[in-house]
């Protein structure tokens, strides 16, 4: 999160840009490279990929995602027109009138009016000076970016807002948009050193990868989703509801969970999915046995608990969703190639999720030729508070297809 382009937002990072970086140029050394990656948040495979010179396409379901990522991707385009236009954001700003009334609950348990209303002014002259290019991207960036660095309360860049929780430092809201501009434009000077194709991104879904041409991609580089109910949904509902594209929790479910791969208890509420339908389709074949054998274990152990979180539906709605992906990405890859997913097992409700040997036996029933697992740390260590002492493991599962 300290590398040029990367830290304009933060979201939940898979992997480093640097190691992406790496594996590119070590596979560029015998053949040219085409790089996709089907869960490409907010862009690091895409940024590195144009630092690196290679072709890439992204994929992300995730709307308000997927303008951040288009919006890093315009690191490249002129640095003054973007400082021109922050300026002339802040200068409009200074003229307006800020309207408070709109906003929902979370934005006003957020900030003081003071903020809020120096926030709103910013949000208006981002809006009047919008006119689709580059550089009215990036300012509308730039006012994202300082959401929580602004805000005196839980934001840090985790999947909840914490209303309750003090921070000990807070930027002014002004002095934050400056200090952010000046970052992205440090950052862009570095863009003209940069040369190679423009990275692309796809509004869409891994699990049929539409977009991507039939055998494009000979190197896919990843970090897919981790079954262990982390919403993704949820870790933008203030920004989303800052912008006015939701209006509360409840419109994440359509306007966003319906999109993504279901790796959250959110995704799939109590009946509405058949779990005896889900584990009987072909996509799980090679693991159906032990899914379900899982599965049911996590049904009986949801009655014990008081959440009654629908693990046993969300886990087995997982594996399907990445059958899917598997198929899709063989679709999309030529032959050879190499794949990388970074993965993470799990163990909801302490019940442990072999995540690692799944998506390989999935992967080769999906059509690739064989995978090997390198694991780079232990999970699970850190946190005393945790409810169970399950080990789990992180790595990079790679794939030969």
């Amino acid at each position: 999160m300290k590398l040029p382009v990367h830290r304009w937002f933060r979201y939940s990072a898979g992997f480093s840009g640097q190691w992406v970086e790496s594996v590119i140029r070590a596979q560029r050394s015998s053949n040219p490279v085409r790089v996709l990656d089907p869960f490409v948040g907010s862009g690091t495979t895409l940024l590195a990929s144009e630092v690196a010179g290679v072709e890439c396409i992204g994929i992300e379901a995730h709307p308000f995602i997927v303008r951040v990522a288009k919006a890093k991707l315009a690191w490249r385009t002129d640095p003054e027109a973007y400082l021109d236009r922050v300026k002339g954001v802040r200068q409009l700003a200074r003229t307006l009138t800020p309207t408070l009334g709109a906003y929902p609950p979370l934005v006003r348990k957020c900030y003081d009016d003071g903020s809020l209303a120096k926030l709103d002014v910013l949000r208006q002259a981002c809006e009047h000076l919008h006119d689709g290019t580059p550089a009215g991207e990036l300012s509308w960036l730039t006012l994202i970016s300082i959401l929580r660095p602004v805000s005196p309360v839980g934001t840090a860049p985790w999947q909840y807002v914490l209303p309750k929780k003090q921070k000990r430092i807070v930027l002014e809201v002004y002095q934050a948009f400056d200090d952010c501009c000046r970052v992205f434009y440090q950052d862009m000077l570095l863009g003209r050193t940069v040369e190679g194709p423009k990275a692309q991104i796809i509004q869409g879904d891994a699990r049929t990868c539409d977009g991507v041409e039939d055998r494009w991609a000979n190197l896919v580089i990843t970090s897919p989703p981790y079954p262990n109910n982390y919403d993704y949904a949820d870790a933008t509902r203030l920004e989303m509801s800052f912008t006015g594209e939701i209006g509360g929790w409840g419109d994440l479910q359509t306007k966003v969970r319906g999109h993504l791969i279901r790796s959250c208890s959110q995704h799939v509420p109590e009946k509405s999915v058949n779990l005896d339908e889900v584990l009987s389709v072909s996509e799980v074949t090679p693991i159906r046995e032990e899914l379900a054998a899982v599965c049911r274990q996590l049904a009986q152990v949801r009655l014990s608990k008081g959440g009654k979180k629908t693990y046993h539906l969300m886990v087995a709605s997982y594996f399907r969703d990445l059958a899917l992906t598997w198929r899709a990405l063989r679709r999309a890859c030529s032959s050879p190639c190499d794949v990388c997913f970074v993965i993470g097992d799990s163990a909801p409700y302490g019940v442990y999720v072999p995540v690692v040997p799944w998506l390989g036996q999935l992967a080769v029933a999906g059509g690739f030729k064989s995978f090997v697992f390198e694991k780079t740390r232990n999970r699970n260590v850190k946190w005393k508070n945790r409810k169970h002492r399950v080990p789990l493991q992180e790595g990079r599962l790679w794939i030969k297809g």
